[in-house]
């Protein structure tokens, strides 16, 4: 801008496009007092990068209005191709959001088929365990047998003292799995834990009470390991 005495002049070159066109000037003349005495467009004819415009209108404006008549810029949602920019973002966030929905789907799927699959894996143990456990009792059976034939006078031998140790070494070993014995004598029957092979009359014992346990019975952890041989009472 250059200030003289009693008018400033201030000029503006715009360039648009690439392609040629015309080069413009605008020429603003103002008093001491600051007001707007004139405001003239002139064209002048350029070879440059641009649009082909020609401004030759003059129009007098008054410093009051000069900011309110000055060209406003284009609120972007009218901007060509904001539509089309809007249209398309909402598009993949509507995508986004499909797949976010098929992500958790998925991976409640997963989880579900990861606790299943454990599931399936301990029950397949489970049940190779139960299978050698069982072929265990005979050997318990044959330990408890042995042990209950020593007489008294023979107990504190080392031999003896050394069955018992092993027995004892045995049961702690299968508790320790989750085998652990019924004990069965005067409890109620119960046909899903017990196998009655004897009935009897006996007035000492209730109705329907096992009165003897003839062959141990065991669980392994909540199933039935082997049904106790028992002798049910009235």
């Amino acid at each position: 801008m250059m200030a003289k005495k009693g008018v400033t002049e201030e000029k503006q070159e715009t360039t648009v496009n690439k392609k040629p066109s015309t080069k413009k000037k605008a020429t603003v003349a103002t008093s001491n007092e600051g007001d707007v005495t004139e405001v003239k467009a002139e064209t002048e004819e350029v070879t440059c990068e641009g649009t082909d415009v020609k401004v030759d209108e003059v129009e007098n404006v008054s410093e009051e209005n000069a900011e309110a008549a000055r060209p406003k810029p284009v609120p972007k949602g009218s901007r060509r191709g904001s539509k089309a920019m809007q249209a398309e973002l909402d598009k993949y966030k509507e995508l986004a959001l499909g797949n976010e929905e098929k992500y958790k789907r998925l991976l409640a799927e997963f989880e579900n088929a990861r606790q299943r699959t454990e599931k399936e894996g301990s029950k397949m143990f489970d049940l190779g365990a139960k299978d050698v456990l069982e072929k265990l009792l005979p050997v318990v059976d044959n330990f408890e047998r042995a042990i209950a034939s020593i007489p008294d006078e023979d107990k504190e031998r080392a031999f003896e003292q050394g069955v018992d140790k092993i027995y004892r070494q045995l049961m702690v070993t299968l508790e320790g799995i989750g085998v652990a014995p019924m004990d069965a004598t005067g409890k109620e029957f119960n046909p899903e834990l017990h196998n009655a092979v004897i009935h009897i009359e006996d007035e000492n014992f209730g109705e329907n009470v096992v009165a003897e346990e003839m062959q141990k019975g065991y669980m392994y952890k909540d199933q039935v390991l082997r049904h106790s041989m028992v002798k049910v009472a009235n």
